[in-house]
């Protein structure tokens, strides 16, 4: 196994024990044990605790921003290109649940500060690029002159609340969120087609206004 092989082994189970036990729950020692290395290898790729947990998140994170760079960069409308970037947030977020809770809840304790940085920037990164695309669609008039910053929260709110709240979000839509067919078959499509519909309202130019 060559050394690039063995640091990508060693994240994948980190991966899998951070979303299992959580940051404070996940020891080096653990970890070490499950990826199958010694706590000096562990800290000959990655040095502490923290900077693994750092590299887990930025692999994520920069996924996450490589699809939705694509999806910002393809040629079609800006209509096209947010529907496309608001199936990649929803499809990750979905497929990666815990770990998007373990990024939001750094963010928001601010306990490691360099880490909350880092995630904090990286994550605005992501959300640029769903507002450079409702910028093009104002500029090129295909939408309306809307608060930008308040549609990216409002989108990336109802994702986020309903994927991270599950017991409030199962009574709420009537769905047991524990069901991964479930979700996948009926909450995201219900997610998706409400979206679609609210910035079609929002951002789409009314008939009164062509007048």
């Amino acid at each position: 196994m060559t050394k690039e092989d063995k640091r990508k082994h060693i994240l994948d189970t980190a991966e899998k024990m951070f979303a299992a036990f959580g940051y404070e729950g996940a020891s080096t020692r653990q970890l070490a044990s499950e990826a199958g290395v010694n706590m000096a290898m562990l800290n000959y790729y990655f040095g502490s605790k923290e900077s693994l947990l750092q590299a887990v998140l930025e692999r994520r994170i920069a996924g996450m921003r490589n699809q939705l760079e694509e999806a910002k960069e393809v040629n079609a409308s800006a209509w096209e290109k947010l529907n496309r970037a608001l199936e990649i947030y929803l499809n990750r977020v979905s497929a990666n649940n815990s770990f998007h809770r373990i990024i939001y809840r750094e963010i928001s304790l601010n306990q490691r500060s360099t880490l909350s940085y880092f995630l904090s920037e990286n994550v605005f990164r992501n959300v640029q690029t769903i507002m450079d695309i409702i910028r093009e669609g104002i500029q090129d008039s295909s939408f309306r002159k809307v608060d930008v910053e308040m549609t990216a929260a409002s989108i990336l709110g109802t994702i986020y609340y309903l994927l991270n709240s599950e017991q409030v979000a199962a009574r709420l839509l009537d769905t047991d969120f524990q069901d991964q067919a479930a979700v996948d078959t009926e909450i995201k499509p219900r997610i998706k087609k409400f979206l679609h519909d609210y910035l079609q309202a929002y951002l789409m130019h009314h008939d009164s206004e062509k007048q």
